[in-house]
């Protein structure tokens, strides 16, 4: 029988669903185009592919309460789970001659969103 998720787990979802909501929009405003949310792979799941101008990302999108919580939202660890399922996902997102990259987008109220271009090298 499969576990009930607990009410702090859906707090903590439907707080990654704003953060995702937030992100995809902030991207969409500077010309990309949201290709996929959520998509999961053995690997890992990856929070947006966007895409733009023959390159596309796997966005890895960190919410938090507050700016400073920020500085410790993503690990290498968080990092090397979005570089393994972008490889995965690589085949069915990118054309041929694309450019791809990992980037992170953080959030926090108040302040700007932060993003990280091609924050994977692996």
């Amino acid at each position: 029988m499969a576990e009930r998720p607990t009410d702090s787990r859906r707090a903590a979802e439907a707080m990654g669903r704003r953060g995702e909501e937030r992100a995809a929009a902030w991207l969409g405003e500077r010309g990309w185009t949201i290709l996929a949310r959520r998509v999961r792979t053995a690997a890992g799941e990856v929070d947006l592919v966007a895409r733009r101008a023959g390159l596309v990302a796997f966005v890895e999108v960190k919410l938090r309460a507050t700016a400073e919580a920020l500085a410790d939202a993503i690990d290498e660890r968080r990092l090397a789970r979005v570089a393994a399922a972008a490889e995965i996902l690589a085949a069915t997102y990118a054309r041929p001659g694309d450019d791809i990259r990992i980037d992170v987008l953080l959030i926090a109220p108040g302040v700007p969103p932060r993003h990280i271009e091609n924050a994977w090298f692996g």
